[in-house]
């Protein structure tokens, strides 16, 4: 029984791929294994001639693919163009002439990669060098270059924009308040007008109420331009000149930090060993350092001179606007209408015409 078992699997036909497995391939799945086997270990395609010798003679000879293919087409009755062949394919997409005309946007595009890299390379090296130099001063391994004057200047400049910050608020809850008392005066007064006609009785009473209340809400609207004016000006010097100097600090101490970092880095590659290759980084170092040693001078020049010029801006525009904040509150709670009026012209304070401020008709469609 064995021996029928034996000799009926020797005369079987057990189907092989060209990779030596058992199973079932179709027509393009051998083909392209055949491909990958030409481009392995063939010949080069472009030569049509048949490579024989040093493969075991004319025997054991590589066939091209093409022609693997086109014995199995004509197998079956079908005859391909030469234009369609494996070989005609093959040698039109990889011909010189099809290199040549793609070459130069290829090395085009490698060298834009290649620049990408190298600045995505250059950033994550500062990045990791400046992050190290941040938890080595915060924790008291590192050491930091210090300006103790102008260090000194910057802490002031944060503490007086603070405070100024504070004022503007407080100045604008003013003109807030201050506002809704006038509307409030405007209604008043108007309500004691509509009285004075339709009450006989009490026509004079009403009238003068009237007549003061219209004259508390001009002098209110005279007083509310000047503490506008004061409101404007201090925004202009706290969220514009100030924080313009504030930016430039900033770049600064981003320039500081950079600067200790390669310092820090010089250091330690100076205290290393001393062959070639430490030599070579030793020189890259230094040049690093002075880069970031001549920007970090650069931007603490310009730290110097910008609040040197903002404190004489400060100074001049504040003591114009605390001396009309001055006059026009004390002015209004005095009652003395024509100092008031005096102040507006001396500060040139253009009130603005009533109802300005709503939209017009055209706004509203």
């Amino acid at each position: 029984m064995a021996d029928s078992i034996m000799s009926k699997a020797a005369t079987m036909e057990i189907p092989i791929n060209s990779n030596g497995d058992t199973g079932t391939l179709t027509e393009d799945d051998s083909l392209e294994q055949d491909l990958q086997q030409v481009m392995v270990s063939g010949p080069n395609l472009n030569e049509t001639s048949i490579v024989s010798g040093g493969y075991g003679g004319p025997a054991g000879g590589i066939i091209p693919t093409s022609s693997i293919k086109d014995i199995r087409m004509k197998s079956r009755g079908v005859n391909l163009p030469k234009s369609q062949s494996a070989a005609g394919r093959l040698a039109q997409h990889s011909g010189p002439s099809h290199h040549s005309a793609h070459s130069p946007p290829e090395d085009a595009s490698r060298g834009v990669a290649v620049e990408k890299l190298d600045t995505v390379k250059k950033w994550g090296i500062n990045t990791y060098k400046c992050t190290k130099q941040m938890f080595s001063e915060r924790f008291g391994r590192g050491s930091r270059t210090i300006d103790l004057e102008l260090e000194a200047q910057i802490d002031l400049l944060r503490d007086t924009k603070s405070k100024y910050e504070l004022i503007l608020r407080l100045a604008t809850a003013l003109t807030t308040h201050f506002q809704n008392m006038v509307q409030t005066q405007q209604a008043l007064g108007d309500t004691f007008t509509d009285l004075s006609q339709k009450s006989p009785e009490l026509q004079d009473e009403f009238g003068y109420n009237a007549e003061t209340q219209k004259l508390l809400c001009k002098n209110g609207e005279s007083l509310l331009g000047a503490i506008n004016f004061f409101v404007s000006s201090v925004d202009t010097l706290v969220n514009k000149t100030m924080e313009d100097t504030l930016m430039t600090i900033r770049h600064y101490e981003n320039a500081r930090l950079e600067f200790d970092a390669y310092r820090s880095d010089l250091e330690e590659l100076s205290l290393g060993p001393r062959d070639a290759a430490a030599v070579a980084r030793i020189e890259t170092a230094q040049q690093e350092y002075q880069i970031h040693r001549d920007k970090y001078e650069r931007l603490r020049s310009d730290v110097t001179i910008k609040l040197k010029f903002l404190e004489e801006n400060k100074v001049k525009v504040m003591h114009k606007q605390l001396l009309l904040f001055h006059n026009a509150i004390s002015a209004y709670f005095a009652g003395n209408q024509q100092q008031l009026e005096q102040t507006l012209i001396q500060f040139n304070v253009k009130l603005k015409p009533p109802g300005s401020d709503k939209p017009s008709w055209l706004e509203e469609q």
